[in-house]
């Protein structure tokens, strides 16, 4: 079973899985349907994705207005700073931000809902970041918020401009952007 770890949005979860380790290395259980439907995610995952980003990438603030997905996301190596943002109009916390170090150290896993920005800085040399998600990549409906939206306030932990795709330096702004009802 995984430890659940309080973050300041309720849907949002920051996950510690049981790790069995010994001088040979360790094991990790990194998905159960049942034990996750008893965290309330009770959702089918469709797609997993896996990607290798340097140090100061930044890829986000991403989501889809149509087809939203949920993401279970994990660091297998390096080290990230993970961000899940609010885009409800009718949530409470619309607009507010989880962050979380997620690293292939700690082990942790961060369950973004659907509904949500999602995005992370590699804060290692290198990082592979691989997560599962709810809904198929429809290119069409990806949007993008920019990192450093104002109204949005991330605390990012690095000190340099992060490197962005062009495609993130294009993000709207949270008052610009599509959101969901």
């Amino acid at each position: 079973m995984m430890r659940v770890i309080d973050a300041e949005i309720k849907e949002v979860l920051l996950l510690e899985p049981k790790v069995f380790a010994d001088e040979r290395g360790f094991f990790i259980e990194n998905y159960n349907k049942q034990n996750f439907a008893q965290l309330g995610i009770n959702l089918d995952f469709v797609q997993d994705n896996y990607s290798a980003s340097g140090e100061n990438v930044l890829r986000g603030l991403h989501y889809q207005i149509q087809q939203p997905q949920g993401k279970l996301v994990r660091v297998v190596a390096g080290e990230v700073f993970d961000v899940a943002v609010d885009l409800r109009k009718s949530s409470p916390t619309f607009g507010k931000w989880v962050g979380a170090i997620l690293s292939a150290e700690n082990k942790r896993m961060l369950w973004v809902p659907p509904e949500f920005g999602h995005g992370f800085q590699v804060l290692s040399q290198r990082a592979e970041f691989i997560y599962k998600t709810t809904d198929y990549y429809a290119p069409e409906f990806d949007r993008c918020i920019r990192y450093d939206d104002p109204d949005l306030a991330i605390d990012w932990p690095g000190t340099e401009t992060p490197i962005l795709s062009e495609k993130d330096q294009a993000g709207s702004s949270f008052k610009q952007a599509e959101i969901y009802p």
